[in-house]
């Protein structure tokens, strides 16, 4: 075609399009207006065209224009017929619907046929407020020392332990923590146990923690027997606990309830057997069965990590009999058993139900309270576990899309709020007007630099046309963070990176973002020169993560504590020094160990009376560096501070790590 035909043509175009806006003008711009708030619909077709020759193209299709909304989205063959119009090729994608995968998950099996069923020991679980003599009563019962190497002198995770009685019973029992904080332990054990002995201390009576193991034991409708302790005292009062035990619903046999009450001393050993019998006597009543064969059932009641070992777990087992080579799965994870141990470490074949073990073979750590399914195979065992992080993944992924379609909403209702303050400028106009405080500062010399925050980022963003631009810049406008790290736009243009936008980088300390634009090679040169960052991406989500991960970089770091040894106050005296007196701790470590060259803090009553160093470190007379678990030590602070016994000592270390900033984007 010749020049003279090209005038001829764009003259004619400009005429009809010139004759139409005079025509019908209220039509052209609002829809030229409507354009904007969709553009995004069509931004792929925006980067050809602009938009009025785009909106040209719309009057040779059959769109009614006073049928365009702002959410209105063009059909594919009116898209086709502008592209064609407008002298261009089309290519359409569709894209791939992801087929609806199939539950391959591990389910229990059904119940078992009556004639199949066996006795089983009974799951006895102890309950009670702290320091009622819980574990004193289970150490009496296994003539062990478990009550003297807790921290603390209280339970700090869930024991399970098997006692047999001279008649050839065995009854497993479960020790769970009765501090405050371990509620979810407790409701843990009464999950999977057959009876509750309640434990109250004669001279206390009922407590906080008595009334919510009571409240666990009905919520799991668990039979009670309750043990009255440390009757050997002489301000106890059996009668008065059993008195306010009422007031919640737990009626003593004497007083015509159901519940067995014998009083006892746990560390005088009194009264433990017949405990026991009444014990056995319930059990015998409840008629406790289970299925011993088969693939295995059980629960997990804790979980820890051995540094030899690796993931361990404390299991009961509900169903089937675990040996060595089985395969499990719990959680998102699986194991193969490598070993089974029992409660005092010693090498067992296998455990039938009721019988608590532990378990080596896990590849990670599953968390307790999750269910324990044996399956066929470890093809199996990684199908149950992929398809558990697949619907994991989608529940997330649903409550994510729901929190984005949230904060998309308000972004848009802002959004749309602010456009019809200025309806009336183009877009241009309107960005300008929102950034005219940044213009002074656009062309300014490095010699004219001022200085600039730390704890404020500075961007200069580029895109390779208006739309994407402008989506960047509305990303942007939902920053709400500037408390932590102040969101600076220097300048947002399009087109390649050039040398002005490095030296406008130099004069603010700026970064440059560039979204589908390039920069070559040269210009990396020059920018690696004076020490500029430029950061290029096609992906939007990519965008923003550097971005987020570029604010990260301006935040303080966070100084986090690593506690590296743990040790009790045993005893305290004092020594000279000169004219002066130094107290001394006595110490027992029971967790880690102590380095003089660390860091340390005095705990009494849970809180932190004394944060410092220590000015000496001692096992028996010698001065040492490092104290490990288990050994004796005296030791004194670098401020002169009575120790009390029962504090407790921790041996910590200072690490600053990078905090995140808050904002959320929407995506």
């Amino acid at each position: 075609m010749s020049p003279s035909h090209l005038s001829l043509l764009s003259r004619t175009v400009r005429y009809i399009f010139t004759f139409s806006l005079k025509r019908f003008p209220s039509r052209i711009v609002t829809l030229m207006d409507r354009f904007d708030t969709f553009r995004v619909n069509y931004i792929w077709f925006k980067r050809w065209f602009q938009k009025d020759h785009v909106y040209e193209a719309l009057l040779y299709t059959d769109i009614n224009l006073d049928s365009v909304e702002p959410d209105s989205i063009l059909r594919e063959d009116h898209i086709k017929m502008i592209v064609q119009k407008s002298g261009m090729k089309y290519k359409s994608a569709k894209l791939k619907e992801e087929k609806e995968r199939k539950n391959t998950d591990a389910v229990k099996r059904p119940p078992a046929d009556p004639a199949v069923l066996t006795p089983r020991p009974p799951v006895v679980t102890i309950l009670g407020h702290v320091d009622h003599g819980k574990t004193t009563l289970l150490d009496s019962l296994r003539k062990t020392q478990v009550a003297s190497m807790e921290a603390g002198g209280i339970t700090q995770h869930i024991g399970a332990f098997i006692v047999h009685m001279p008649s050839g019973e065995k009854i497993t029992f479960l020790d769970t923590p009765g501090h405050a904080a371990f509620s979810a332990m407790r409701a843990r054990g009464t999950n999977v146990t057959d009876i509750v002995i309640l434990v109250v201390a004669a001279e206390d009576g009922v407590m906080e923690q008595t009334i919510e193991s009571i409240q666990h034991a009905k919520n799991a409708g668990v039979p009670l027997i309750l043990a009255i302790n440390k009757c050997d005292k002489a301000e106890a009062d059996p009668e008065r606990v059993k008195k306010e035990l009422l007031a919640h619903d737990v009626v003593c046999e004497e007083f015509g309830g159901d519940v067995q009450a014998v009083n006892i001393s746990a560390l005088k050993g009194e009264n433990l057997m017949v405990l026991a019998e009444a014990t056995v006597a319930l059990a015998e009543m409840l008629e406790l069965k289970a299925d011993a064969t088969g693939l295995v059932e059980g629960t997990i009641i804790e979980s820890r990590k051995d540094r030899g070992k690796g993931p361990l777990t404390t299991a009961i087992i509900q169903r089937g009999t675990l040996r060595k080579g089985c395969v499990l799965v719990a959680g998102k994870t699986w194991a193969k058993v490598r070993f089974l141990f029992d409660e005092n470490g010693k090498a067992v074949d296998a455990a039938s139900p009721g019988i608590p073990v532990e378990i080596m073979g896990w590849k990670e750590s599953p968390s307790a309270g999750d269910e324990i399914l044996e399956v066929e195979s470890e093809q199996r065992a990684q199908e149950v576990v992929a398809w558990r992080t697949y619907a994991e993944q989608q529940e997330k992924m649903k409550k994510d899309l729901e929190v984005i379609e949230a904060k998309q909403k308000e972004h848009r209702l802002e959004y749309e709020k602010r456009q019809q303050q200025l309806a009336h400028l183009t877009w241009r106009q309107r960005k300008a007007v929102m950034y005219k405080g940044n213009k002074d500062l656009m062309f300014s010399r490095p010699k004219e630099r001022t200085e600039v925050d730390e704890n404020t980022l500075s961007l200069i963003v580029k895109g390779d046309v208006d739309g994407s631009v402008e989506a960047i810049l509305n990303i942007l406008d939902s920053y709400d963070c500037e408390d932590e790290c102040k969101l600076d736009i220097v300048y947002f243009g399009m087109g390649d990176i050039s040398e002005n936008d490095i030296n406008l980088a130099e004069a603010f300390n700026g970064v440059i973002f560039g979204f589908s634009v390039k920069a070559n090679e040269s210009i990396k040169k020059l920018a690696d020169k004076k020490g500029i960052k430029i950061k290029l991406h096609n992906i939007i989500y990519k965008f923003i993560e550097d971005l987020k991960d570029e604010l990260n970089s301006r935040l303080p770091p966070a100084v986090v504590e690593t506690t590296i040894g743990e040790a009790s106050v045993l005893d305290t005296f004092s020594v000279t020094v000169g004219k002066n007196k130094i107290p001394v701790a006595g110490c027992r470590v029971h967790k880690g160990l102590l380095d003089r060259k660390m860091k340390f803090k005095l705990i009494r009553n849970r809180d932190v009376i004394w944060k410092g160093y220590l000015s000496s470190l001692k096992h028996h007379k010698d001065d040492v560096q490092v104290i490990k678990t288990g050994m004796d030590c005296g030791l004194s602070l670098d401020k002169n501070l009575e120790f009390s016994i029962g504090d407790e000592i921790i041996c910590y270390e200072e690490k600053e790590v990078q905090q995140p900033t808050s904002w959320d984007p929407g995506f």
